[in-house]
């Protein structure tokens, strides 16, 4: 498992306790509209149906105007936060490690699987009558493959699987496919159900809204690899906001499906989400995303015999510096 949690009585308590922090403190300045960055994992449309009845109790229990904000790609979310025009955005962890790095974002809440589970799993699809039927068939390098890659700055439908699945095994995928092409999961998934791609990444989460949404489609899908555990999406706002706001979203968001007299009605938002309610998190949760991406770097380099010996040796170190570091705060 990538991390540890707390236990709901837990949570729940501090979700009661940052409240009463708040009963009586200096009053800030509030934001007049909260805007809520969405990461494009599927249509607009689709999201929209999902999300709009949970950023609704947002905007009633915070008090303010909460407003969706969609982008095409995931970096548009980002830049969206960087540039102040995100205040809060759903996040897959590599894009939350973006959003840290390069827009001012820190995590504060992580989501929970609808089943309970503390994470989701990165898939490789292909059409159920495929010859494809697992890891290595996509490995050869034989035939005129067509790949359904993820967005360069999702988890799990690029970063997991370019570690795990090419990375590991030495394999780029430029130079082993016929054609790759970048999408969001719904995209990807339809494409390989229309047989317009090979094969292509997804994860559980997604896989399970195309279920629900588009079960002709997923009839036509099946799993021929999947990954080891991704700890779940986060939760970032601004670190910008202030003091009073983070607060006030923090206990929302612990408190949302946990506490007052609406939980069971919270509870059926959330799983229209695929989510149980929130758990406590912090920016340590992307550590083990971190690790993977510096692996993928590491790989990279070790193979990339065009560079000066000195000058690879020296990048290689500085990342196996990098390894170090994190694994100590990893295991504190």
């Amino acid at each position: 498992m990538f991390a540890k949690f707390a236990g709901a009585a837990t949570i729940a308590a501090t979700a009661l306790a940052t409240t009463l922090a708040f009963t009586g403190s200096a009053a800030a300045e509030k934001l007049e509209t909260l805007n809520f960055g969405i990461i494009s994992t599927e249509s607009s449309q689709n999201l929209k149906t999902v999300w709009d009845p949970f950023l609704a109790d947002m905007e009633k229990k915070l008090g303010m105007k909460v407003k969706a904000f969609f982008a095409p790609d995931y970096a548009g979310v980002i830049e969206g936060m960087r540039f102040n025009k995100v205040d809060v955005a759903w996040f897959g962890n590599k894009s939350a490690m973006e959003a840290v790095d390069r827009a001012g974002g820190e995590v504060f809440v992580q989501t929970v699987d609808v089943t309970g589970n503390p994470g989701y799993w990165s898939l490789l699809l292909a059409h159920k009558d495929s010859k494809l039927e697992k890891l290595e068939d996509v490995l050869s390098c034989q035939g005129d493959l067509a790949f359904g890659n993820g967005d360069p700055n999702s988890t799990s439908g690029f970063l997991v699987p370019s570690y795990y699945v090419f990375a590991q095994n030495n394999v780029d995928p430029k130079n082993c496919y016929k054609t790759v092409r970048s999408a969001n999961h719904e995209t990807n998934a339809l494409a390989v159900a229309n047989k317009q791609v090979d094969f292509a990444t997804n994860n559980t989460e997604s896989l399970s809204r195309i279920k629900e949404n588009n079960p002709k489609a997923f009839e036509n899908l099946k799993i021929i690899w999947q990954s080891p555990l991704i700890p779940a999406d986060p939760i970032v706002y601004r670190t910008n906001l202030s003091d009073e706001t983070k607060a006030q979203l923090k206990a929302f968001f612990l408190g949302y499906g946990r506490l007052g007299t609406d939980v069971e009605k919270e509870k059926k938002i959330l799983a229209d989400l695929q989510w149980a309610p929130f758990r406590d998190s912090s920016n340590a949760q992307l550590y083990p995303i971190r690790q993977l991406q510096l692996f993928r770097d590491k790989v990279k380099l070790q193979g990339d015999d065009r560079m000066d010996a000195s000058e690879r040796n020296s990048k290689i170190a500085g990342i196996e510096e990098k390894l170090d570091t994190l694994k100590i705060l990893a295991n504190n």
